[in-house]
């Protein structure tokens, strides 16, 4: 929970300072008839106020993808999903034949590993040849498949976000365009007239780029993340049902 409650507070000030970051702008195009005007500052709150209604849905966008990204660091990392530890107390489990140790040693410790191991080990018939190893092993799979998926619909999600922002920043790019296409046709054709449609069909194209594209790079992150580990996890649980099918032999001192 510290941990937790330390990536949020991190989230919470970053995106608070990048809401208040200066942006270097002309506040307004100076006239053939004006003395030149200096120029001044925006805070990307400014360019969120530009980018008219579009920028409430990205902005909906940008705190559903730091709300999965939080949960995607708080539940697919190694120490959560295969605690250190469990796997020497399975091989010697595993060893001695004691399924129903390592059964309630599954029951007390869930996470993804023990599922996968508690689905093979009900599998277990010693009086078949390798003690069932066939169907431990398919059963094993058939969990961790399940466990990957589980996982990767909300990895996905950041896949969704990192989709849709830029198109709604495309989206608000042709409706600041139609506005500015409005003003010519009333025969406004000051850039004054224009700057309008213009500055919010620029902040909606920066502002989706500025959620997907952090969203697709914390995409792959989780996506290479849950196999990494799936692929240890599979390794592991395939050791322990060959220690238990007595395909390997381990000897007392291991």
């Amino acid at each position: 929970m510290k941990r937790t409650k330390q990536i949020l507070v991190l989230l919470f000030l970053v995106a608070s300072g990048l809401w208040a970051w200066p942006l270097h702008a002309q506040e307004e195009p100076p006239s053939a008839d004006d003395s030149p005007q200096e120029v001044g500052s925006k805070s990307l709150l400014d360019v969120y106020t530009e980018g008219g209604v579009m920028m409430h849905v990205l902005f909906a966008c940008s705190v559903g993808t730091i709300a999965v990204v939080v949960y995607c660091f708080v539940r697919i990392n190694s120490a959560r999903m295969m605690p250190k530890g469990l796997q020497d107390a399975f091989t010697r489990l595993m060893q001695k034949r004691e399924v129903n140790e390592a059964y309630d040693l599954c029951q007390k410790n869930p996470n993804a590993f023990t599922n996968v191991v508690k689905a093979s080990i009900v599998k277990v018939n010693f009086e078949r040849d390798l003690a069932n190893k066939a169907s431990m092993e398919q059963a094993a799979g058939e969990t961790l498949d399940e466990e990957e998926t589980r996982l990767m619909v909300w990895v996905n999600y950041l896949n969704v976000f990192a989709t849709i922002a830029p198109m709604i920043g495309l989206l608000g790019t042709v409706w600041g365009m139609i506005e500015s296409f409005d003003q010519l046709n009333a025969g406004n054709t000051r850039p004054q007239d224009l700057a309008g449609g213009i500055g919010t069909a620029m902040s909606t194209t920066a502002g989706g780029l500025v959620v997907g594209i952090p969203a697709m790079f914390f995409y792959f992150f989780f996506r290479n993340r849950v196999m990494g580990i799936m692929a240890t996890i599979q390794r592991n649980a395939t050791f322990l049902i060959d220690v238990l099918s007595g395909d390997v032999q381990l000897s007392d001192s291991d």
